[in-house]
């Protein structure tokens, strides 16, 4: 059986018959000898991508220090506290804690944060030219943030989340991933919005570089125990903190234990960053199957978001 990724995508299909066409496929790891990566993992944590300021200079928690770390943010991060009952603040908690899945810990090596370079774990600064197309985004959008649908975050609109990527984060809920093997690919489907990631490992060139898509176009290879996985392609329409359509990515997947896989990250681009950075996210076995989220399926927000700057707008007429 073979996959086009020209032909064949989570759009076109969904990502329950991705899966189903990869794991049809027939298997051989041990001719192969590539690791098994497969199975249900969750990257779920209390560490921040970037170091707070508070934590500046400390790259690691002693364990005294992490677990007075960890009863502070379960506390702060409580959704079940009332403080303020009736405020503003109190219903822009939304959920109550039931709901979230934020973790309470942090990872295994006490660092203050997912960036591990630079070294002050905080992400480069953007370079002038990506500064001031921020800043005309802003300018663009200020004021018509509500004018329709096409102005709201991509996450809104159910088209794309941190969790996916990539590179891929953890998030307040469904950090959970499931990693499938077949001759020539490896799929990571992605528990928010349902995403499938299929990457091609088979030494294919890269799309054309007029060709954009959301996620980018991935292309993996194995080196040792380890899957590395180049990303180009980007569309200018999406942005990891800043970047633009330059962006190259480079992910390693690789299986450090029976019940561990070590995630980590660089993302270069000259144009939008002035260096590159680098993360590291462990990953663990999570209880499976990943059962559909149905974003878009259910997502009344919009409406009601549109119809209220709507009303807003009546209003503030009549008077």
């Amino acid at each position: 059986m073979t996959l086009s990724p020209r032909s064949i995508g989570p759009r076109s299909i969904g990502w329950t018959g991705a899966a189903t066409l990869l794991l049809l496929a027939p298997v051989s790891f041990g001719q192969a000898k590539t690791p098994d990566l497969q199975g249900f993992w969750t990257n779920v944590t209390i560490t921040p991508l970037e170091r707070p300021a508070e934590l500046a200079g400390k790259q690691v928690f002693t364990p005294q220090e992490a677990a007075a770390y960890e009863k502070e943010m379960v506390k702060r991060n409580n959704a079940d506290r009332r403080d303020g009952a009736g405020t503003d603040a109190d219903v822009g908690k939304a959920y109550n804690d039931f709901w979230w899945d934020r973790g309470t810990k942090v990872v295994p090596t006490l660092r203050t944060s997912l960036i591990v370079d630079p070294p002050d774990g905080r992400i480069p600064a953007l370079t002038p030219e990506a500064q001031k197309r921020q800043a005309d985004a802003r300018a663009v959008l200020r004021g018509h943030a509500n004018d329709g649908p096409e102005n709201r975050a991509l996450s809104e609109r159910c088209i794309l989340w941190p969790t996916a990527g990539p590179p891929m984060l953890p998030s307040f809920y469904n950090n959970n991933y499931q990693i499938v093997q077949g001759p020539g690919y490896v799929m990571i489907l992605v528990e928010m919005i349902h995403d499938v990631r299929i990457i091609p490992t088979d030494g294919r060139p890269h799309l054309p570089a007029g060709v954009r898509q959301w996620m980018g176009d991935p292309r993996g290879h194995w080196e040792g125990n380890t899957l590395v996985v180049e990303t180009t392609n980007f569309s200018s329409k999406a942005n990891f903190h800043g970047s633009d359509e330059n962006m190259k990515l480079i992910e390693r997947f690789t299986r450090t234990g029976p019940n561990s896989l070590m995630y980590e990250f660089t993302v270069s681009d000259p144009t939008a960053f002035t260096k590159p950075f680098s993360g590291q996210i462990p990953m663990y076995p999570a209880q499976g199957p990943i059962m559909e989220y149905a974003c878009n399926e259910g997502n009344y927000a919009m409406t009601g978001m549109l119809g209220g700057a709507r009303a807003e707008e009546k209003a503030a007429a009549s008077k």
